[in-house]
Parts: C-alpha cells; sequence; structure tokens
C-alpha cells in the first residue's frame, strides 16, 4: 500500500514542478532542494504533475456539480411557486371561472421547472456516474446457421410429405 504524502511532501513536490517549468534540469532541481540525485528530483516532478492533473479534474467536477445545485435551485423555486393566467392584451390576472373573485391558476411554469429539474438531476448522476449502465444481449446469425434451418426446415417438410403418401395408399 502506497505511503500517504504529507501536506510538505506535497508542496515540495509543486515546487519540483515549478523548478522544472523554469527549465531546470533534474540534477538542478536536486540541488535546489536537496535530493541525493537527480532520480530523487525526477520523482518529485512526476508526483507533483500527477497531483496537478487530479486536482483540476476534481475542482471541474465541483464547479460543475455547483453550477448543477444553482440551476436547480432557481427552477426548484419556480415548482414551488404558484403562478397565474395573466391575459396577453391587457396584461391582467385571469379569474377562475368557476371560482369567482379566485384567480386562475398557471401549471405550465410548474410543469416546464419540473421537467428541467428532472433534465439537472439526470444530469448530475450522469455526471456522478450513478446511473448503472444499459446491459445488451446481441445475438449474430450467420448464413450457416440460416442455410441450416432451412435444409432442417427441408428435411421435416419431406418426411411430412412421406408420411402423408404413406397414409393415402394405405
Amino acid at each position: 500500500m502506497p505511503r500517504r504524502r504529507t501536506i510538505e511532501t506535497r508542496e515540495n513536490d509543486a515546487r519540483a514542478v515549478e523548478l522544472r517549468r523554469r527549465h531546470l534540469n533534474y540534477a538542478q532541481i536536486a540541488a535546489e532542494m536537496g535530493y541525493k540525485d537527480s532520480s530523487g528530483a525526477h520523482r518529485a516532478v512526476e508526483r507533483g504533475l500527477a497531483d496537478m492533473a487530479q486536482e483540476p479534474a476534481a475542482e471541474v467536477m465541483r464547479l460543475e456539480l455547483e453550477r448543477l445545485d444553482d440551476i436547480a435551485r432557481g427552477f426548484q423555486r419556480i415548482f414551488a411557486t404558484r403562478h397565474y393566467v395573466v391575459s396577453v392584451g391587457a396584461g391582467k390576472v385571469v379569474m377562475d371561472p368557476a371560482k369567482p373573485g379566485v384567480p386562475l391558476v398557471d401549471d405550465a411554469p410548474v410543469i416546464q421547472a419540473g421537467l428541467a429539474l428532472l433534465r439537472v438531476m439526470e444530469r448530475r448522476a450522469k455526471y456522478l456516474g450513478l446511473d448503472a449502465p444499459t446491459k445488451s444481449r446481441v445475438e449474430v446469425i450467420t448464413e450457416d446457421v440460416i442455410d441450416a434451418e432451412v435444409a432442417a426446415l427441408a428435411r421435416q417438410v419431406a418426411d411430412n410429405d412421406a408420411a402423408a403418401a404413406g397414409s393415402r395408399t394405405t
């Protein structure tokens, strides 16, 4: 099992990468950082580069999930709010003809927000890998298999014809 690295080791590895970016060779990095030889500097640079490759991916995922959360919160507000039908021409709230004095509720924004929330949830699940992969079964039927089946059916027909002809003569 690999040894856990300390924060100090990670910082040293990052410093080794920075020195390498400034075009120092491994022997120079080893001398600057106190490594015994250039192989220690090389390992430090490799570890630092590996850390840098992992951190941006994790950061991007965190940012994307935050964006999805923000979008979902906006749709959730729309979903939780009561909406009323407003007339296009006059811009006034339309009253419910079945209930005098009560505004006519508009369900369209709630339905649209609900569908948008589902899309956000699907995207989040896909991003996090929560959906199980779908299983497929593929069966390949070759020409040989078809020819063999046709031949078997032809034998069956011939046997049935022979049996029918035998029963007619008796």
